[in-house]
């Protein structure tokens, strides 16, 4: 009997599970990251008037139109990016879906690919889903990355390296020396600098800096980037790439066999959120993420946890070491049911488990009020050590 090789040793994720327990223990649930307040009413307006209008039907498998013309002035708008809207765009099924079609369709089996770590828990299930090799890096909140060790894990069997810009889970952004680092090897060694730029608007510290638009970088980058964060709609399962053409050739055909096309009215809808939400939305955007954050921060700091303030994204890496000798696992569950507030063990983003034993993650992608509450649970959970 045949079996299921590739994906020997994969478990559930461990994020959806943590909901699922938070979910059953009425806990306030700081481990998935999806936000729990509304989206903006032009988005959900100009969904159900696609639906009336019946918009229902398949979309062009790479993107509807209006959709791919939104995206391309988008980025020039925003980056100075020329990009064709026939050529270079796909629309996929959340930037979840965009990274596995990118990475399938340029990485083969032995192949290699780095990936930061700390790293968001798909990136190693989809290089090795690839037949390649992850080879993975190390990045800390707070601290430069090491671009010598970088450069040491490229060699000639580098085909990609998976750039998350700010970073899930640590809050890191790259700067532009760093970027720069990065764009230097992919250029050296002809490798893909895939993006994962889901979090481009929701930033604290620098700037969001397209690692495309530095020199000679154009053609070795696939930026993969979506709606779920920018707009707070995660369950609607939009994603984008932009890629050279010969790239896009090859993603699109894998795209069109995962999943055919993202549903059509939702891509309307987000369309009409890139034509109309002006630079007031994305700066409104940032400034409440960032009173969120210090909100968080604070509580965490209050409560006896060790974390530095992320500088862009919606997370915080926190150490419990102080708090308890319990592994991550352990503590993220009794945290869940004893405490009612879910993280994520710190474990499900690492390579080796015992990298992230005394670390969990929580997400402030919440109100403030939920915030606070978080905090006054956290309180307690000093109190009773």
């Amino acid at each position: 009997m045949r079996t299921a090789t590739r994906t020997h040793g994969f478990t559930e994720s461990v994020i959806r599970g943590m909901t699922r327990l938070a979910n059953e223990h009425g806990a306030i649930n700081l481990a998935q990251g999806f936000p729990n307040f509304s989206a903006p009413d032009a988005l959900k307006d100009a969904a159900a008037r696609a639906i009336r209008d019946d918009i229902n039907q398949y979309a062009i498998t790479w993107g509807a139109k209006r959709l791919r013309d939104a995206l391309a002035r988008k980025y020039a708008q925003w980056y100075g990016m020329t990009v064709d809207p026939e050529a270079e765009v796909t629309v996929t099924c959340g930037a979840t879906e965009a990274m596995a079609s990118a990475l399938l369709a340029v990485v083969d089996p032995g192949d290699e690919v780095i990936v930061f770590e700390p790293f968001y828990e798909n990136y190693g299930p989809d290089t090795i889903l690839c037949g390649a090799r992850p080879v993975y890096v190390p990045i800390a909140a707070g601290a430069p990355l090491d671009l010598d060790r970088l450069a040491a894990a490229f060699s000639k069997r580098t085909r990609a390296i998976i750039v998350c810009t700010p970073n899930n889970p640590t809050g890191r952004v790259l700067s532009g020396r760093e970027l720069e680092g990065v764009a230097e090897l992919c250029r050296r060694y002809d490798a893909y600098a895939v993006t994962d730029e889901i979090y481009e608007h929701i930033y604290y510290e620098g700037k969001h800096i397209p690692i495309a638009t530095l020199d000679g970088m154009r053609d070795h980058t696939i930026t993969i980037s979506g709606a779920s964060k920018t707009f707070s709609v995660t369950g609607w399962r939009v994603g984008t790439i932009i890629a050279p053409p010969e790239v896009t050739d090859a993603i699109r055909k894998v795209h069109d066999f995962l999943t055919v096309g993202a549903p059509a009215p939702l891509q309307e809808a987000i369309a009409v959120g890139l034509e109309t939400l002006g630079p007031e939305y994305y700066r409104g955007l940032a400034v409440d993420y960032r009173a969120r954050r210090d909100l968080l921060h604070g509580a965490l700091l209050a409560a006896g946890f060790r974390c530095e303030p992320p500088e862009g994204a919606y997370y915080i890496l926190a150490d419990f070491s102080a708090l308890s000798d319990l592994p991550d696992d352990a503590f993220a569950r009794w945290l869940t049911c004893e405490a009612g507030v879910a993280p994520v063990p710190g474990s499900s983003f690492f390579s080796r488990p015992e990298l992230g034993r005394q670390l969990v993650r929580f997400a402030f992608c919440k109100t403030e009020e939920q915030l606070r509450e978080a905090g006054e649970r956290l309180q307690a959970v000093k109190g009773g050590r």
